[in-house]
């Protein structure tokens, strides 16, 4: 199987690592410093329970030499450069690649399903928190990694799809091929953006959002309300995702965030449209009450424009 990870940040840049590591052929898409390091270097992966080691050698490019046919694309992108990558795709693939995508971003599967016809793109998550914190360096604020991916119909199912699960697995990522990944999808997107809004409002890092006071109990609400959300749209949890998240969060790192949190702050493009405010359009097309996110989301009004 040929890996093709598009995107080397946190995300991307940990499932090319970790993969490389278990001995897969993957190649990381990436670009600058952060590419030229990686080729010289590998990765330097920076934890707090195997302390900071390198992964090398990893095979890396960027999308203008790439000329391998890839079997599965991982793509990691943000959700605003999503459009850019497609004629990329289109370019190296055939009708047997399988693309996954790793995104922030509810329902981004079916979106580039209807940009790339010819192929199967699945819909999928990541419960992952990690970040670059220089050129070919990436910093995990947990132990937490955890890859979900499936089909949206059953009728596109394909046998590759479990030996991508086993290459998962094997590489010492929890891979887990779900029967329903609308709901998988779903659940994980409350974590990052109930944790993206609350931690932009409050301009906080997880540490204020795992103390008892008013963060954490804003931070439930915004769960709650996507949790109504769910039932409205005939999606039903297997767990109550109000715990299920404050698990996930009271095991990181007091110092993780959110991506989107840390692009605002460097003044870059964010996710706040797809992470924020399109879960108040879904509200408004499925008619739940959303105040809580109506609150912070008039905070972000200038964000958006």
């Amino acid at each position: 199987m040929k890996y093709l990870v598009i995107g080397a940040g946190g995300t991307g840049g940990c499932i090319g690592a970790y993969l490389a590591k278990a001995g897969k052929d993957v190649t990381l898409i990436a670009r600058g410093p952060h590419l030229d390091r990686i080729r010289e270097n590998g990765i330097e992966l920076e934890t707090n329970w195997q302390g900071t080691y390198t992964v090398a050698p990893i095979k890396a490019c960027d999308t203008e030499h790439y000329d391998e046919r890839p079997d599965v694309i991982f793509v990691c992108v943000k959700g605003y450069s999503l459009a850019d990558i497609v004629p990329f795709i289109k370019r190296i693939t055939d009708k047997n690649t399988v693309v996954i995508p790793i995104l922030n971003i509810y329902g981004t599967g079916g979106k580039l399903q209807v940009l790339l016809p010819e192929l199967l793109v699945t819909d999928g998550c990541i419960y992952i928190s990690a970040n670059i914190t220089g050129p070919g360096k990436i910093k995990m604020h947990g132990k937490i990694f955890r890859v979900f991916f499936g089909v949206r119909d059953p009728a596109q199912f394909r046998p590759v799809l479990k030996q991508i699960e086993a290459d998962l697995n094997d590489s010492d990522i929890l891979g887990i091929l779900s029967p329903d990944i609308r709901k998988d999808a779903l659940q994980k997107f409350s974590y990052v953006s109930a944790m993206a809004a609350c931690g932009l409002y409050y301009q906080v890092e997880a540490g204020a959002v795992q103390k008892p006071g008013e963060i954490r109990a804003t931070y439930i609400e915004l769960l709650r309300e996507i949790q109504a959300l769910a039932l409205a749209m005939d999606i039903h949890f297997d767990v109550d995702i109000v715990h299920f998240n404050l698990d996930i969060l009271d095991a990181l790192a007091p110092t993780a965030s959110t991506s989107m949190q840390r692009d605002i702050g460097q003044g870059k493009q964010s996710e706040i449209d797809g992470l924020v405010f399109e879960v108040l359009r879904m509200g408004a097309h499925y008619r739940v009450p959303m105040p809580t996110y109506q609150r912070l989301a008039q905070a972000f009004s200038e964000l958006a424009q």
